[in-house]
């Protein structure tokens, strides 16, 4: 495998042929990550410096060195490079002062990126028309967080891709393809005990956080203050799972009364989809087994997990593959579902 290294213009400064293991963490509606082990050499430390790229050959993404660990002693001598995909570089970004939009998810991502203060060689790339909608108003925002907001809300992934010919980054929002049993239209990916292609299986799911209808309070003070409540309403008993969410930080300057009403239910969409139910599976496949990684499914798409033992069936998306290489072998660890975040904002604000 042939990792090479560009500096932060794109400019290529070497490759890497010796490493004893590397990580490569991919996610659909988040930042992926990576995690670099070489030798300690001249050549090496040279290469694998701070804020330099690191791209796998054929890789889709790219990251940046974020964070080095250079350890010699006795029995190591070695260096680990980690860090971020390159949409990181949206962390370095806010979104401009009351922004409002409404429209097609998809837009909005493209929008925010253009709006803010310009990332060096990043560009839109193809507009896929997708329709997922959102409404939502956001000021002094972080761009990365919202970006991950909003895919996460209408189901979308996105990356940017790099091409180090041109030095151009492009951005593409994407859909994952359903390939799971609940659809006939194309050919069907299923991980079971049956296909011996779910090893090591981890299933996980919770409803510890997970709320339902959410109350949003806007503008205003006791019996003055505005409250809009969002989700199915329907429900009663132990079904029922309330939340509150605080809203007075949403402007309605240039809003009409029911614009102003729809941002404030859109916050609490968005809380919802923080305190959802999670359910994943995590396991170990090979690469090129009987479905094939890369070929007869990828990140984002939709499949069908079986383990009858566990009493487990669901059509779940891919949210995550860690690709895992060392010692001259390669393995694939996906993670299907919703799997419950290292961090959340669960408090009520």
């Amino acid at each position: 495998m042939e990792i090479r290294i560009y500096d932060d213009a794109m400019n290529f400064q070497g490759i890497i042929e010796n490493q004893t293991s590397l990580i490569w963490d991919r996610r659909y509606d988040e930042t992926g990550s990576f995690e670099l082990h070489v030798p300690v050499t001249n050549y090496t430390i040279r290469l694998l410096q701070m804020g330099n790229l690191v791209w796998k050959r054929g890789a889709v993404e790219a990251g940046i060195i974020e964070s080095r660990h250079i350890e010699e002693d006795a029995d190591t001598r070695e260096i680990v490079a980690s860090g971020r995909f390159l949409t990181a570089y949206m962390d370095r970004r806010l979104i401009r002062p009351l922004f409002n939009f409404t429209g097609k998810a998809e837009v909005a991502m493209r929008t925010i990126l253009s709006n803010a203060v310009a990332i060096p060689h990043v560009q839109l790339g193809t507009l896929m028309g997708y329709t997922e909608t959102i409404e939502f108003q956001a000021t002094y925002k972080k761009l990365l967080s919202t970006m991950q907001k909003i895919a996460k809300q209408c189901q979308l992934g996105f990356r940017f891709r790099p091409n180090f010919t041109n030095k151009t980054i492009n951005f593409e929002v994407y859909k994952g393809i359903d390939r799971s049993m609940a659809q006939s239209d194309r050919a069907r990916v299923i991980f079971s005990e049956d296909f011996r292609n779910l090893n090591r299986a981890i299933f996980e799911e919770t409803d510890q956080v997970y709320s339902n209808v959410c109350y949003v309070g806007g503008k205003g003070e006791g019996s003055d203050r505005v409250y809009v409540t969002v989700g199915d309403t329907s429900l009663t008993g132990l079904e029922r799972r309330e939340v509150f969410v605080n809203g007075s930080d949403i402007s309605d300057e240039n809003l009409t009364n029911a614009q102003y009403l729809e941002a404030l239910r859109q916050r609490g969409r968005e809380k919802l989809a923080e305190m959802a139910y999670y359910q994943s599976v995590e396991c170990e496949a090979i690469p090129y087994g009987n479905f094939e990684y890369g070929v007869d499914y990828d990140l984002g798409d939709i499949v069908t997990i079986k383990k009858e033992s566990w009493g487990v069936g669901e059509n779940l998306r891919l949210f995550g593959v860690t690709e895992v290489y060392e010692n001259g072998t390669s393995t694939i660890q996906p993670i299907f579902g919703n799997p419950v975040p290292e961090t959340a904002n669960w408090e009520d604000d």
